[in-house]
């Protein structure tokens, strides 16, 4: 007569075997999730967050600022307004008059 196992002893080969698969799951999800973050960087990637349109870097004063090619907009990366904030005053009057029509 075979030997049964008991209920302890297949409810922690269960547990172990639903363990595995949520973990390949989670794996799975976490690269899709990354596949996708890289989808959207390539799609939104220089791109104006008002129009759509290209954005151009232009260098000031060693400073990279994105400039959208349709409406104009002036685009900071991070850290960036801290290096314009630290600019003398009339220095960012001329940095704000590029930009200016």
């Amino acid at each position: 007569m075979p030997v049964r196992p008991s209920e302890r002893e297949e409810e922690y080969f269960t547990r172990l075997e639903f363990e595995r698969l949520q973990k390949i799951e989670q794996e799975r999800q976490q690269k899709l999730a990354a596949e996708e973050r890289q989808r959207l960087k390539e799609l939104h990637y220089m791109q104006c967050p008002k129009c759509g349109m290209k954005l151009v870097e232009i260098d000031y004063r060693g400073i990279k600022v994105d400039k959208c090619t349709e409406c104009e907009g002036v685009w900071l990366d991070a850290g960036e307004l801290e290096q314009v904030a630290a600019l003398e005053k009339t220095v960012i009057d001329k940095f704000f008059s590029v930009f200016r029509k």
